[in-house]
């Protein structure tokens, strides 16, 4: 007896439980960023606690006593991640879709300004390497989901992320030597 048709039969099915699976996926992604934009105060936004857990971070990172030095910085970073949430939240009060999505950038704004603050805190020896990870990596994870949510109020859940203004790893420029790779950065600046 012949059985080669069974196997490629039973492929087809593995295929179309896998693509039901991954269709599952999608619809349950799209699904959850949907009730994020339904939410009906803004303490109920992912983007909002991922900004507050910023804020957190950032509040801790500047109790260090090391931090004291500079009351300027501490207080500027600080203002930024207050910003980050503040901005969220007063968005979330506008009239208009348009006027949120001007707050939601702006938000994604200052936790850029957050992370740049960070590489002077890191460089004057204010913070060590690993709170300077956790900050980043908290700043940078809160503006991909700003962004995200801007994505899903403009109706494009489906564009990829790869779009997204947040450069979530960077690889080094082929043709700039002096590029300071935050893997090795504190290897970098002496």
């Amino acid at each position: 007896m012949f059985h080669a048709p069974a196997p490629a039969f039973h492929a087809t099915n593995e295929t179309n439980e896998i693509n039901e699976i991954n269709e599952t996926n999608e619809i349950t992604k799209s699904t959850k960023k949907m009730k994020q934009i339904k939410k009906s105060r803004f303490e109920d936004l992912e983007c909002w606690k991922d900004a507050r857990l910023l804020a957190k971070h950032v509040y801790s990172a500047t109790r260090e006593r090391s931090f004291g030095k500079d009351a300027l910085l501490a207080g500027r970073i600080q203002a930024a991640a207050s910003s980050t949430m503040a901005c969220i939240a007063e968005g979330f009060s506008r009239r208009t879709k348009q006027e949120f999505i001007t707050f939601l950038y702006m938000a994604v704004s200052t936790a850029a300004e957050i992370r740049s603050y960070l590489y002077v805190a890191l460089d004057q020896g204010y913070i060590s390497k690993a709170r300077f990870n956790r900050v980043y990596e908290q700043a940078n994870r809160t503006a991909v989901c700003v962004e995200a949510f801007i994505r899903d109020l403009h109706g494009r859940a489906s564009q990829p992320a790869e779009k997204s203004r947040v450069i979530k790893k960077r690889a080094k420029p082929k043709d700039r030597d002096d590029y300071i790779d935050e893997s090795d950065y504190m290897d970098q600046i002496d």
